[in-house]
């Protein structure tokens, strides 16, 4: 059974869903491939403790990495690209080429593209982390301002980047 909550952070408010077996889901507000909130299940405050403390330890600069148990639905390829998200260390980027070489097939560039624009978890699964092949900031969900907030965060030298 879905549940879902509201997170202040940084970013903006995070709306964080859940299912019996872990984090479903964390989107921006007006983020693009957001879902309706009718597929976000009843409103629960409680049993969200453990992400709101992470994500708070995340955006003080205390934490690298999230132990949250994440129960994203996709295809297996997409399945994939999220788990090489996740790889990506604290503080770097990989370009979509990267991760389609990673996947072994380096002609799967848009398709990365498309796994990552849909991937259901921000910030936990950081697909913040995933720059063009120039280094530009492209394609972010949550848009490109809190893309670049979120690896100024990670790397302070970020801060003073431009918007491509």
């Amino acid at each position: 059974m879905r549940r879902h909550t509201a997170i202040e952070s940084p970013v903006g408010v995070l709306t964080a869903v859940a299912d019996d077996d872990g984090l479903c889901g964390l989107f921006m507000e007006g983020a693009a491939h957001r879902p309706p909130s009718a597929d976000f299940g009843e409103r629960a405050d409680v049993g969200f403790e453990h992400l709101r403390t992470e994500l708070d330890e995340y955006f003080s600069g205390e934490r690298q990495d999230f132990t949250v148990t994440v129960s994203a639905v996709g295809t297996p390829f997409r399945r994939r690209v999220w788990a090489l998200l996740r790889a990506i260390p604290y503080g770097q980027t990989r370009t979509y080429g990267d991760l389609a070489r990673d996947l072994g097939d380096p002609g799967a560039v848009r398709a990365v593209g498309g796994a990552n624009a849909r991937n259901p978890v921000c910030i936990v699964v950081p697909c913040h982390r995933v720059v063009g092949a120039d280094g530009s900031l492209t394609g972010f969900a949550g848009g490109v301002e809190r893309k670049l907030r979120l690896l100024a965060l990670e790397d302070p030298t970020r801060a003073t980047a431009t918007l491509f």
